[in-house]
């Protein structure tokens, strides 16, 4: 049976498009340029792996991809300091990464290998053109596989990576993940229901109550049915009209330090 679900693990993930663009991860073009078959919007500049983005020690912005895509979100966001966009920047490409991950393990039983290495990143870019995979390679979809794969594959290096730039405490990063996780399985419950796969929606629900036990994150928040409230504040209530998310430590923003909110 999981033979026949790898199976359904095509080279292009198309699977994965009806879910929204968050769930949709490219690959073809990965590598930039104008190749016979790429996708549309394929990106026209070679493009850094993931990997590369963990590991860049450069502190500027014209040469670490990081550090310009927090600088990208301050500045949409009008954040008033670097440490709230990067917490930002860190929840979203968490979710990203779960999401894709979770999609396919609840619709095949199988995940794409998403070795930070076959991964290029468009700092510069929106889901779902953020993302790039350059080779389809199948693993199994259970939760040890997955938290492998995103959490100790790319959150554990991210989170460091962050850290070194900008003062995030590990209790929000850790918020963010569970939170970004949470988010994912329950956009794909809703997909689910809308549809009638009430299977999908029951592997969803079952991976991602598996994975919040993970060490890595567990004690991050609390899951009630699809419903998460995490234990941590993202400080998004600090940008101009943000508020608070609606899984939130605080039900309306906090007016003590940002410093004892951030863990």
């Amino acid at each position: 049976m999981v033979l026949l679900l790898f199976v359904d693990l095509d080279p292009g993930l198309a699977s994965l498009r009806p879910l929204g663009g968050f769930f949709v991860l490219h690959t073809e073009g990965a590598s930039g340029g104008a190749s016979e078959g790429a996708s549309e919007g394929a990106p026209a500049r070679p493009l850094p792996t993931l990997a590369q983005a963990y590991t860049n020690p450069a502190p500027d912005v014209s040469r670490n991809p990081l550090i310009f895509r927090v600088r990208k979100v301050a500045t949409a966001l009008r954040a008033p300091e670097l440490r709230v966009a990067a917490s930002v920047t860190h929840q979203g490409l968490a979710a990203r990464l779960w999401s894709v991950a979770l999609g396919c393990a609840a619709l095949h039983g199988a995940i794409p290998d998403l070795d930070a290495g076959l991964l290029r990143w468009d700092a510069d870019g929106s889901a779902p053109d953020d993302l790039w995979l350059t080779d389809v390679r199948p693993l199994p979809g259970d939760a040890p596989t997955v938290a492998d794969a995103v959490l100790h594959g790319h959150l554990v290096p991210l989170a460091t990576a962050l850290r070194a730039h900008y003062r995030l405490a590990p209790g929000l990063l850790r918020g963010n993940a569970a939170s970004a996780l949470a988010g994912a399985a329950r956009e794909l419950d809703r997909w689910a229901h809308r549809h009638g796969r009430t299977d999908v929606a029951a592997r969803a629900r079952s991976l991602a109550a598996e994975l919040l036990a993970h060490p890595l994150l567990d004690g991050a928040g609390t899951l009630t049915g699809t419903a998460f409230r995490r234990r941590s504040c993202c400080l998004y209530y600090r940008v101009p009209g943000g508020g608070v998310c609606g899984d939130c430590c605080f039900t309306r923003p906090p007016r003590s330090s940002p410093r004892a909110s951030s863990g």
